[in-house]
């Protein structure tokens, strides 16, 4: 007999339906679904009709179940995120021994690909040159400078985690050199990937286009200062789509108000937004975006089709891909 399920989040439905687009049908194929989706509000609400729920279909706005919230639950099994971060409701489940999966991998799609497309307008000098011409209105004068093209170049990732993975194959693919910090890459893995393993300060040192994907942890908190960031290469590219706490904005405002060569360019910041005042809304080499790397519209569907391929490779007992462990956990961002 299928399990019993349930359908777990709380979000704007601009966003894209994760479960749209016929993914709802099909777990309404695959499982007993129960007809209402819960979340933090409603879940009082719901809680006697959840008692033989095993599996938990989620995404954005999956609560942190109390053990309170818990025990009103007790068949449950397996929860199957549609989403990328689990860090905020992750540790009740893996403390009660309930298996947790997440689609991080496929959410790192869209972020690498915007990585990528930003690399690539870096390599062409794209914003710095529309920063020029704005300010000349001469052609020739916003392209002086030596635009160093895509062909060869060389791109540094910081942190090797799913999006950097899924980037530096894409980099590759455009004829890139891709150099790599990771304290937890090796040789092998490296090779695996087509990546030169470097020291943060070569990094900075030899990269046209740096790309910053450390995970959010207390031990990355301002490990990228200006001893770093004022060894970037004229003319060279900065890019944040991991996290902000990570950079230290002080350090940042200094080297780009010394070096107007270089460019900035933010997905994300610490404090998110940054403050009302900070140098880094008027900075003209700076380019803040409100953290857009993550799935949206029609590519949410994808999270979902993870999750359920996850659900019916553990209800058949083959191994998971991207379960998020104890272990998992304690790397993830």
């Amino acid at each position: 007999m299928s399990k019993r399920a349930a359908l777990f989040y709380d979000y704007p439905a601009k966003d894209g339906e994760v479960y749209g687009q016929g993914r709802r049908e099909r777990l309404e194929q695959l499982t007993r679904l129960y007809p209402s989706v819960v979340n933090a509000r409603n879940f009082d609400e719901h809680a006697d009709n959840l008692r033989d729920v095993e599996v938990i279909f989620a995404t954005w706005g999956m609560p942190a179940l109390s053990p309170e919230q818990l025990e009103r639950m007790p068949s449950l099994k397996a929860v199957f995120y549609a989403a990328g971060n689990v860090k905020a409701f992750a540790q009740p489940l893996i403390d009660n021994n309930i298996v947790l999966v997440s689609a991080w991998a496929v959410n790192a799609i869209p972020v690498a690909e915007m990585a990528l497309a930003q690399v690539l307008l870096s390599c062409r000098g794209y914003y710095r040159t529309v920063r020029a011409y704005h300010a000349t209105h001469d052609q020739n004068q916003a392209k002086s400078f030596q635009r160093v093209g895509v062909f060869g170049e060389t791109v540094g990732l910081i942190g090797m985690g799913m999006i950097a993975k899924r980037l530096s194959g894409l980099l590759t693919q455009f004829g890139f050199k891709v150099i790599a910090h990771d304290p937890y890459l090796g040789d092998e893995q490296a090779r695996e990937l087509g990546v030169e393993p470097v020291s943060l300060v070569e990094l900075f040192r030899r990269a046209y286009v740096v790309s910053n994907h450390i995970p959010d942890l207390p031990s990355t908190q301002g490990v990228l200062d200006g001893s770093l960031l004022q060894r970037m290469r004229e003319g060279a590219t900065f890019i944040n789509t991991g996290r902000g706490a990570q950079v230290v904005e002080a350090d940042l405002v200094r080297v780009l108000r010394e070096r107007p060569d270089v460019t900035v360019l933010l997905d994300v910041t610490f404090p998110e937004p940054p403050d009302a005042d900070s140098a880094l809304w008027t900075l003209p080499n700076v380019w803040i975006s409100p953290h857009i790397g993550g799935s949206v519209g029609d590519e949410v569907v994808r999270m979902a089709d993870c999750a359920i391929e996850e659900f019916v490779a553990w209800e058949s007992g083959r191994p998971l891909r991207y379960q998020v462990t104890r272990e998992v956990l304690d790397t993830m961002g």
